[in-house]
């Protein structure tokens, strides 16, 4: 590879605002020689499209890498450094080191390479785009096999999400191992607030 060009990386998370599960974060980095057609905002496509295009990404990139923070993790720093620290782990994972990380949001996570936070950089920034549907896409899928281990809250269906659906199986059910217990409405179900 020729020194001379950066070597960008596009950083995103999925599932800050689910009651349960872990958070996801995914890292990057796309082979200019081997664009990749149709990547934007996970949150923009149709889950079969989000599949089709995180096999494409895996397979054509230069490197790609998916991280996640636990439940207990974000309970015990909050959902922000959570979010943050799988980033980090994500970016730490790469088989081909960035020059230059480029974020979605505000906030980037501390490591020893430039980066740049962009607002609404998922639907303006290839490689964050790519980073989108990976990190969505592996939160999905964990979020199905929790339903299969406690099927009784159709993780399946709402991901985790406070949904009216899912907000009535928690006070049917109670709190299963994955809830976050620093969130608002797992903390009534538990009469912490």
């Amino acid at each position: 590879m020729n020194n001379d060009r950066s070597i960008i990386c596009g950083v995103d998370e999925a599932g800050r605002g689910p009651l349960a599960g872990a958070v996801y974060a995914a890292a990057v980095i796309l082979d200019p020689q081997r664009p990749i057609i149709g990547l934007a905002d996970s949150k923009t496509l149709s889950e079969k499209k989000r599949d089709a295009l995180a096999i494409e990404i895996k397979q054509y990139a230069l490197a790609w890498a998916i991280a996640s923070c636990s439940a207990e993790e974000i309970d015990e720093i909050n959902i922000l450094q959570a979010s943050l620290l799988a980033m980090k782990r994500a970016i730490e994972q790469l088989t081909v080191p960035p020059t230059q990380v480029l974020v979605d949001g505000l906030h980037c996570p501390k490591i020893g390479i430039p980066s740049q936070g962009i607002v609404k950089g998922d639907s303006k920034v290839q490689e964050i785009a790519a980073a989108s549907i990976l990190a969505k896409t592996a939160r999905d899928h964990e979020m199905v096999e929790m339903h299969a281990r406690y099927p009784q809250y159709d993780f399946a269906k709402h991901k985790g999400y406070p949904t009216a659906h899912h907000l009535k199986l928690l006070a049917e059910h109670g709190v299963c191992d994955i809830h976050r217990r620093s969130y608002a409405p797992v903390k009534r179900i538990l009469g912490l607030i």
